[in-house]
């Protein structure tokens, strides 16, 4: 792993973190993959740091995986806290450790930010992705997740 790097991501980094994103919607039950909407989402993070942090892992400088962190407030924890949104590795680097390299990556940023919380949404179906998270220290919660899809009335890419 001596040619690994892990970094934040760039907006040139769109195309491959596009087609990681991609790949990670194909997997869940409750989205379907769009290139389109992939690449503006990421590109409202990216150029607008105050929303959050993607960080990509590179290897002989193609990435290989991803995650998403996007930052909000809690009024029950009183402060800022992390919301993980997407954590893939490339299908053809799964099992080599990029995986747990990046999480851990990402739980010491939070902490060097004074970040009070992670708190990420993984499908039900998908055990082994549960206890990926769990062997890293997330735990169950008692809340549950609940969704109301809206459409926009104006264009997207306007929120700032």
């Amino acid at each position: 792993m001596e040619n690994v790097a892990i970094e934040p991501a760039t907006l040139e980094d769109l195309p491959q973190l596009t087609e990681l994103l991609f790949d990670l919607f194909t997997l869940e039950g409750d989205f379907k993959p769009d290139r389109a909407k992939h690449m503006r989402g990421l590109r409202l993070i990216l150029e607008q740091p105050s929303r959050g942090r993607i960080f990509v892992v590179r290897d002989h400088g193609r990435i290989v995986a991803m995650i998403n962190l996007l930052f909000t407030i809690s009024t029950a924890e009183g402060g800022f806290v992390l919301l993980l949104e997407d954590l893939i590795v490339h299908q053809d680097h799964r099992h080599h450790g990029f995986g747990d390299r990046l999480l851990e990556y990402s739980i010491q940023f939070a902490r060097e930010k004074n970040f009070l919380r992670v708190t990420l949404l993984t499908d039900r179906a998908n055990e082994e992705a549960q206890k990926f998270f769990k062997s890293h220290g997330f735990l169950d919660s008692k809340m549950i997740p609940l969704r109301m899809f809206l459409q926009p009335r104006i264009d997207p890419d306007i929120h700032s």
